[in-house]
């Protein structure tokens, strides 16, 4: 078996000449470096894994610095459309912006438009901005599988703001939470009665909700902001300083208006958290918990990849499914094969 090299012990002599140069390119902002850099750690082969957990390590020190921001909200609220205007004002007051995008995949195909640069014409083509898609893949959140160490290496790279852009699905996006400063989300004008039945989930892991295409319908969009405000409220989320009215702000991204003060709303909810440790705090607990889900992902890789285990489930599965034995039964069985074999080479 191939030895893998050990991520904890990366220096700069720990990386192949190939992967030094890398490094270079991306700590020097190069985006072509940036863009093979993250190529890499989306690859699935175990070989290119081992070379991308050396380039992170090496790249480490160089993170930290960028203000993350998580943009979710139903698809047609116009996230593309915000993310442009949001990213170009950013440009425009001297900042370095990256947008990781996540573009649904088909369940069909697997296969995935990436249309997010062509949404975003003026920002794709700014030299400030480093705008990457990816498949979600069949990954849950709305998240991509790789998002975060994307977001790692846009910070090496010295991007100062990394936007995420979700897939798009509603509620099960509370993933971009666990990687993000804040998280905004964008709610239409006109939804009316589906504005009540916002999960309390989506809602307690949102900084900011912001009506979006408030120009389309004003009232609405008034409308809209009171219950949601209510619903923050009800909910007991926005006391004291964190004021349910001051979270829900209306915006129309298309015409560029309230997206400057969306923005004042973040930086003063980042600075808030700064102040009393928060901020600090958050991402240690999101470095923790990115590490075990590592763990479990790469476990579960290692148990359906396991001989013994892959000759055993075709028949275990038939049984399942016939109800010739238990689920609980079938997995304690599999389970121990593959803790049989992995003691047994001593690992």
């Amino acid at each position: 078996m191939t030895a893998v090299p050990d991520a904890s012990s990366a220096s700069p002599a720990a990386l192949d000449a190939p992967d030094a140069e890398l490094a270079l390119g991306v700590a020097a902002g190069r985006r072509r470096a940036l863009a093979r850099a993250i190529t890499l750690t989306e690859s699935t082969r175990a070989d290119h894994r081992a070379r991308a957990d050396l380039l992170l390590n090496h790249l480490l020190p160089r993170t930290g610095g960028a203000i993350r921001v998580g943009i979710s909200g139903v698809p047609g609220v116009g996230k593309s459309t915000f993310v442009e205007a949001l990213g170009m004002m950013l440009i425009g007051r001297g900042m370095k912006v990256a947008v990781l995008a996540v573009d649904p995949s088909s369940v069909v195909s697997g296969g995935s438009i990436l249309g997010d640069k062509t949404r975003m014409e003026r920002l794709s083509v700014s030299e400030g901005a480093f705008i990457r898609p990816s498949p979600a893949s069949g990954t849950l959140g709305g998240v991509a599988a790789k998002t975060r160490e994307a977001m790692l290496l846009c910070e090496a790279a010295g991007y100062d703001v990394v936007l995420v852009e979700t897939v798009g699905v509603g509620q099960s996006e509370t993933a971009v939470a666990d990687m993000t400063d804040a998280v905004v989300l964008l709610q239409l004008p006109n939804a009316g009665d589906e504005l009540q039945a916002i999960k309390k989930g989506v809602m307690e892991i949102a900084s900011l909700v912001v009506i979006n295409k408030a120009d389309t319908d004003p009232e609405a969009a008034t409308r809209a902001q009171h219950q949601i405000v209510s619903a923050f409220r009800t909910l007991g989320l926005g006391v004291g300083r964190e004021r349910a009215d001051a979270r829900v702000l209306q915006c129309s991204a298309l015409n560029n208006t309230g997206v400057d003060a969306l923005w004042a709303e973040v930086e003063r909810w980042v600075a808030d958290r700064r102040a009393n440790g928060e901020f600090d705090a958050r991402r240690r607990r999101q470095a923790v918990a990115w590490m075990w889900d590592l763990v479990q992902t790469r476990l579960m890789g290692s148990f359906r990849t396991h001989g013994a285990v892959r000759a055993a489930l075709p028949g275990m599965l038939a049984e399942v499914a016939d109800q010739r034995i238990a689920a609980t039964a079938a997995a304690r069985r599999l389970l121990e094969l593959y803790a049989t074999d992995v003691t047994r080479s001593g690992v």
